[in-house]
């Protein structure tokens, strides 16, 4: 059923962002060639019109085959060159490039207005005070790596049911409390009982001052959170915001794994591959539709930033050309142009393929 799931998800999303690109291409009269899912060799095809519609073996991908993407002799001076994409004005092709970005985050944001029309699991802050949401919990946002909640073996998304020193309980699970009640037991042996996928699990933890700080704590991120169900245009509005707080984080999060890139801080080993997301989605799907749905539109958001980057073979890369050729009034060599891309998209494979190669290695 993970498997199944993580298939649907990702057919989805490449539809969705490839059916972005070709709308657009379609409405301003350029021809579209094929529409395939996946990558070759090819399974099934079927032509209707002028473009061929395409089912391939690899599933990890898609694309859209549009006219004159690719620049050759037919496409800039050929008997069909009036409708083909290097010869329509840069504003036309830039709006070709940018719908694919602009259909994933028109997705994550009805997934998230539905989401929330239905119920589903948010934050409680200011603007949302808890009276808009029921089953409120509190929630461990993260875990810092070798605090003594990580040897522990509390996790992300753990629900903290219970804290207890000795006989002594925490009568309110309010992250503020919690997180005074832990600054005040140093090197004393707590109890934290989470719920985890729906079982609920005892740990031992003790507090202690770790590097850089000056109170004593046990490497946890903490948030009140419940289900939030709102009526239609008021969960609309909330998808909204919520797909633009996630464009934010993932916008930032991006700049600096780029970064860490450069100065050794990260590396190709922290990011997640199909088969990581996949083990991912398998977690969101037991813990119900709504953690789906929220998951889902997540993944959109990142696959929307991550086409943005100014790389060659994603769209954020053909648009810099774009940009390039609008500054300085010339096309950019057929040649150099072609060869980039190329050399872009062989990158991407070779890095999905080393990405894939350590998620399954994390499995064992």
């Amino acid at each position: 059923m993970t498997l199944i799931t993580f298939l649907i998800i990702l057919a989805a999303l490449i539809l969705v962002h490839e059916f972005g690109h070709f709308f657009v291409a379609k409405k301003a009269d350029i021809r579209v060639d094929e529409f395939g899912f996946g990558f070759p060799p090819r399974l099934w095809s079927k032509k209707r019109g002028e473009t061929l519609y395409s089912f391939n073996l690899i599933p990890f991908g898609g694309y859209v085959k549009i006219f004159g993407e690719r620049i050759t002799d037919e496409a800039v001076s050929g008997p069909d060159s009036k409708r083909s994409f290097v010869n329509k004005n840069r504003a036309v092709q830039a709006a070709v490039l940018v719908a694919g970005v602009a259909a994933n985050f028109l997705f994550a944001w009805l997934l998230l207005g539905f989401g929330f029309l239905r119920g589903m699991p948010a934050s409680i802050n200011e603007r949302l005070g808890a009276e808009n949401f029921s089953d409120v919990k509190t929630i461990i946002t993260f875990v810092a790596p070798d605090s003594p909640a990580a040897k522990a073996g509390l996790k992300g998304g753990d629900a903290i049911v219970s804290v207890a020193e000795g006989g002594l309980f925490l009568e309110e699970n309010k992250p503020e409390v919690i997180a005074r009640f832990i600054e005040e037991r140093e090197g004393k042996s707590l109890a934290i009982k989470v719920s985890r996928l729906n079982n609920e699990l005892e740990l031992a933890v003790a507090p202690e001052v770790l590097p850089g700080q000056r109170v004593p704590m046990i490497g946890i991120g903490m948030t009140e959170a419940g289900i939030l169900k709102l009526p239609l245009i008021p969960a609309f509005l909330e998808g909204a915001r919520t797909t633009l707080n996630l464009a934010k984080g993932t916008s930032v999060g991006f700049y600096f794994f780029l970064k860490g890139l450069f100065v050794g801080e990260t590396s190709i080993s922290d990011l997640t591959g199909p088969v990581g997301i996949a083990g991912l989605v398998g977690e969101a799907r037991k813990l119900g539709l709504s953690y789906l749905i929220s998951f889902t539109a997540f993944i959109s958001v990142n696959l929307a930033i991550l086409n943005l980057l100014p790389l060659p073979a994603l769209d954020g890369g053909r648009l810099l050309f774009v940009l390039i050729e609008s500054v300085s009034r010339r096309r950019i060599p057929a040649r150099i142009a072609n060869a980039l891309n190329s050399l872009g998209f062989a990158l991407l494979l070779a890095l999905m393929v080393v990405v894939t190669y350590r998620d399954i290695i994390r499995l064992f």
